[in-house]
């Protein structure tokens, strides 16, 4: 009879442990080096009854909504500042004048009407609503005063069009605002009652197929009418408020009022009187101000005027006609506020932030003294020490005959170690940012033929042919650069040792070492470094949170003395643009470098090169500046991009002022007519001149001969000193193979190359060489005011673009 076998899927148990208790000894070896787990240092949390975290959130539920409703009730009340409303039409058939008339209701209030310039503003003051409105207005055309508005803002209130919603001037401007962030917004339209019965509904459907793309899940409001405009407002005192990350942090004031005191000296230059309602956070006199578009000042002093539109104002009863009362108070008002001025705060010079916005470098700084006996001795015998060299020599010899006697690869060896030293020395060396800014157009593209454009005979008169050519180039640029990114031609009148002398060979682009403070531009000593910006970023916001700051509350009514102001900056504000002021933080006037990470707006497909001038808005500053472009990775090396790249985010690099993120940022480029453009829009990531932006050069050449393993490579250079200066460097191809070179063959160029598999003959040998490069200082806070903006029929086409 056979015995039984158990077969592979037999049940296999645990083995039975022998005791039941261990030593100390055996349980550390069977543990192998683990430590237990460390307890916690931590407050252990206390575990609630399942009565107690219903209470709990329930508690939390009710602050929340104490805390909402308190932030309503703050918000154009008696003791908050006005509820400030931007009226905006996003279309040309829209009357701004109707609509104002609209909210102008005598009954529901009383109006205050204020006009300056081209923008049309007025104070609602309603005591039975217990709310007041400061309503401004702004065409979508006018960019900057859009933009300016809107970052103080608390409501946007959109007017559409009752068949399109919005024109493409009104796209424009949506595109703009949702990039730099949008507040609390609300969307009414004008004019739906002029249409027949029967097609109002049909128009309100479309139109909100038509909003649903820019404001899903919004409700539309209509403003014809006395009775409309005042649902429309209750709407606006009771919507929940939106906030803007970079102005809630900072104080800051839309000016109702500015006068100018010139100096006895110069009548060019004074002290700068603005009045209006502190937003945001408290303002301390000893901090900055940033008055948008004009600069940075410092501060005098703070006055607390009598405020000119108080919620419930004295009434003289003597008087008959109740607006002739509402006269005699605001007479009294102004009288009141020309007497008992109250002086608030005056700067401390002591505490006062300085404007000093750059380092003055000192040129002898790291300058080395001459050396003494002792260092020379020191070095000699040093020199002595590492010249002796052991070599192996028959039994007598003498050193003066073993300095005969050469190794079995002594001439080689030496040879290889002379042209290593040369490329420890010099390949090592980083470029200056003058002789960059002169190389560039040199080095980065090949010669190329132009093709003939086809032109539409109906442009011809609108069409600037030079301009056209030159953004024809740029087109074939940016395509050739997507073709063979990074590709060069090896110079034939200049030797490439010459030519790419500030330039390195990296055996991996990740993980090769480079030091970020080596061979640093000039510019770099005029900036400020923070040794780590992410701790003081977070130890400035802990402070806005926590510490008590003496100055003038959200809320009041004050008069800022602002010296050394340039009389332009009155002038601009009395032809009809808004005056806004904001305080800076610590160390916000200081010049450093930013990185910005921005996508490209899809509305422009204009090919834009690295380090061409661009407007910028960023937070609440504008500036221009030329950038860089580099990718947007986590490593600590970023390969530069010389053109934007329309599917993935970039980083974009500059000399600035310091902002604290968040910020919004937009990228505007002026073209010829004076219209700015919105190119790209993202966020602020970081203030760190320690990014480092690296730029490749990538040399082709084409196998001539290729043997098993190895191949005669030509074309990369034209001549043997080359080939030997940079023999260091590793090779790759396009289809993978890496390789080295061996030795040059002749003296043109020709090289004997080894690989790590066989080539083939359609394959094309590469080699990298990196070097970092820095943006120039270009920054000029000023910014041209831009023509109002239109469509552009031709900058919209593509053209399709043939290279050679």
């Amino acid at each position: 009879m056979a015995a039984h076998r158990c077969g592979p899927l037999k049940q296999q148990n645990k083995a039975h442990k022998g005791g039941r208790h261990r030593g100390r000894g055996s349980a550390q070896r069977d543990g192998k080096g683990r430590l237990p787990l460390k307890t916690l240092s931590k407050k252990v949390r206390k575990e609630l009854s399942r009565v107690d975290q219903r209470h709990r959130a329930s508690q939390l539920r009710k602050q929340k909504k104490e805390a909402v409703l308190a932030e309503k009730r703050q918000l154009g009340s008696k003791d908050g500042p006005p509820h400030q409303v931007l009226v905006v039409p996003l279309h040309n058939r829209i009357s701004l004048p109707e609509a104002f008339q609209s909210l102008q209701d005598r009954d529901t209030g009383t109006v205050h009407l204020n006009d300056w310039g081209s923008t049309h503003s007025f104070m609602l003051l309603c005591p039975r609503m217990k709310h007041r409105w400061f309503f401004t207005s702004a065409r979508p055309e006018d960019l900057h005063t859009v933009l300016d508005l809107a970052k103080v803002a608390d409501t946007i209130l959109f007017l559409l069009d009752p068949l399109e919603g919005w024109d493409s001037t009104g796209d424009y401007c949506l595109s703009c605002l949702f990039a730099q962030g949008l507040p609390t917004y609300t969307l009414a339209i004008q004019g739906i009652s002029g249409l027949p019965p029967k097609k109002q509904i049909d128009a309100r459907k479309k139109l909100s197929k038509v909003v649903e793309k820019r404001f899903p899940d919004d409700k539309l409001h209509q403003l014809d009418t006395q009775q409309e405009a005042g649902m429309l407002l209750r709407q606006l005192a009771n919507q929940k408020q939106r906030h803007l990350a970079f102005r809630d942090r900072r104080a800051y004031l839309f000016a109702s009022a500015a006068d100018f005191v010139p100096n006895e000296e110069n009548n060019l230059v004074g002290t700068l009187k603005i009045s209006g309602y502190v937003r945001g956070q408290t303002l301390s006199v000893n901090s900055l101000l940033h008055i948008i578009g004009h600069g940075d000042f410092q501060m005098k002093q703070i006055d607390a005027p009598v405020d000119p539109f108080p919620l419930n104002p004295r009434v003289v009863k003597s008087q008959k006609d109740p607006a002739m009362a509402m006269e005699i108070c605001d007479m009294d008002a102004v009288t009141d506020m020309e007497e008992d001025v109250k002086v608030l705060m005056k700067a401390d010079p002591d505490r006062q932030e300085s404007l000093q916005t750059e380092v003055i470098p000192d040129p002898m700084e790291g300058e080395q003294t001459w050396p003494t006996e002792e260092e020379l001795n020191e070095a000699k015998d040093f020199l002595k020490e590492s010249s002796k060299v052991v070599k192996k020599v028959p039994k007598g010899t003498s050193s003066y005959q073993a300095e005969w006697i050469l190794d079995e690869d002594g001439e080689s060896g030496g040879e290889g170690d002379e042209y290593d030293n040369v490329e420890h020395e010099d390949l090592m060396e980083e470029e200056s940012q003058d002789e960059s800014s002169e190389e560039e157009d040199e080095e980065e593209y090949e010669t190329m033929t132009i093709g003939e454009s086809v032109r539409d005979d109906l442009y011809d008169e609108k069409v600037d042919e030079e301009a056209e050519e030159k953004l024809l180039e740029k087109y074939k640029q940016e395509r050739l650069e997507e073709m063979f990114p990074d590709e060069v031609d090896t110079p034939r009148d200049v030797a490439a040792r010459i030519r790419f002398q500030k330039y390195r060979g990296l055996r991996s682009f990740r993980t090769s070492p480079w030091d970020p403070k080596e061979n640093l531009p000039q510019d770099y000593a005029r900036i400020f470094q923070f040794q780590n910006f992410t701790n003081t970023r977070k130890r400035i916001f802990k402070e806005i949170e926590e510490k008590e700051i003496e100055g003038a509350e959200v809320g009041w009514y004050v008069t800022l003395h602002v010296s050394a102001v340039p009389v332009s900056v009155v002038e601009h504000f009395r032809r009809g643009a808004p005056l806004i002021a904001f305080s800076l933080l610590p160390h916000e006037q200081k010049m450093s470098v930013l990185n910005m990470v921005v996508s490209r707006h899809p509305g422009n497909a204009e090919p834009v090169k690295a380090k061409e001038e661009l407007i910028f808005h960023c937070g609440f500053r504008r500036f221009r500046a030329s950038p860089l472009f580099s990718q947007h990775t986590a490593a600590d090396k970023h390969k530069f991009q010389r053109f934007m790249t329309a599917d993935t985010a970039q980083v974009v690099t500059a000399y600035a002022p310091i902002t604290f993120p968040p910020a919004s940022v937009l990228l505007f480029k002026q073209n010829s007519n004076g219209m700015h453009s919105l190119i790209a829009t993202g966020h602020l990531l970081s203030v760190d001149p320690d990014r480092m932006v690296i730029k490749r050069v990538v040399l082709s050449g084409h196998p001539f001969k290729i043997f098993t393993k190895m191949a005669v490579v030509r074309y990369m250079f034209f001549s043997r000193e080359d080939v030997l200066w940079f023999k260091p460097v590793e090779l790759r191809t396009k289809w993978g193979r890496r390789g080295h070179i061996k030795e040059p063959l002749g003296t043109h160029g020709h090289m004997k190359c080894s690989f790590d598999g066989k080539l083939k003959s359609q394959d094309t040998v590469l080699m990298n060489l990196y070097k970092r490069v820095f943006p120039k200082w270009t920054y000029d806070p000023y910014v041209p005011e831009p023509v109002p903006w239109a469509k552009s029929e031709i900058s919209s086409m593509v053209p399709e673009v043939d290279t050679e």
